[in-house]
């Protein structure tokens, strides 16, 4: 095993630790209405407290500054990724695609979906603007620079290792979890990589409705 995978190992096994502690205090709580444990059996994990996301400003798809602050008036389902990854993201953006036929309407009009690269370097604005096409043109993407990036990935608890960009055809190891963003900009909890949307298109829309 080399030092970078041994990284990703450590990494994912604090992210597990957290999310163990996450539900424990999750079930633990009392009032919403909403029916905790019929949402963590959907992968949905909601935080007991929700997050201030950082002050930071990245780049959206065409090419124009767009503050963290302005992910506000819906619920976002927030996937960090590139657009050179192999296995996790194109298969995770196609999920989403299917899950979002998947939801009515109303739950639908409440939503959007944005991916955030985790390789800028290769990623420019008009990239990940075709490569987001490729699923959904309403699919949101930000890219900006690698401290900004990680500074976000830290604060919404999603570990990656950044490829190695002197090497050709390099990877980027990272979670597969999904940030819950609430429509006051907050992070409110994750929602657990595999994907189950059969379950999802039932837990979801009652999510929404909530207001969290």
């Amino acid at each position: 095993m080399t030092s970078i995978q041994k990284t990703v190992v450590v990494l994912a096994a604090l992210v597990a630790i957290v999310l163990g502690l996450t539900v424990h205090k999750v079930l633990g709580s009392k009032g919403d209405g909403l029916d905790k444990a019929a949402l963590l059996d959907a992968g949905i994990i909601l935080l007991p407290q929700s997050r201030e996301l950082p002050e930071l400003t990245l780049s959206n798809v065409d090419g124009q500054p767009q503050a963290l602050a302005s992910l506000k008036g819906k619920w976002t389902l927030v996937f960090f990724g590139y657009t050179f990854c192999p296995d996790i993201c194109p298969t995770t953006l196609a999920q989403l695609r299917q899950l979002n036929g998947l939801l009515p309407a109303e739950a639908r009009s409440q939503l959007q979906i944005l991916m955030v690269s985790l390789d800028p370097h290769r990623d420019t604005p008009e990239k990940l603007k075709q490569y987001l096409g490729f699923f959904d043109p309403a699919y949101l993407g930000l890219t900006g620079p690698l401290a900004d990036i990680q500074t976000l990935a830290n604060a919404v608890s999603i570990p990656f290792i950044p490829g190695d960009t002197s090497k050709e055809n390099y990877t980027v190891d990272h979670s597969g979890n999904l940030v819950l963003l609430g429509p006051d900009g907050r992070q409110r909890g994750f929602i657990r990589a595999p994907l189950n949307n059969e379950k999802l298109k039932t837990q979801l829309p009652t999510l929404l409705q909530s207001g969290g």
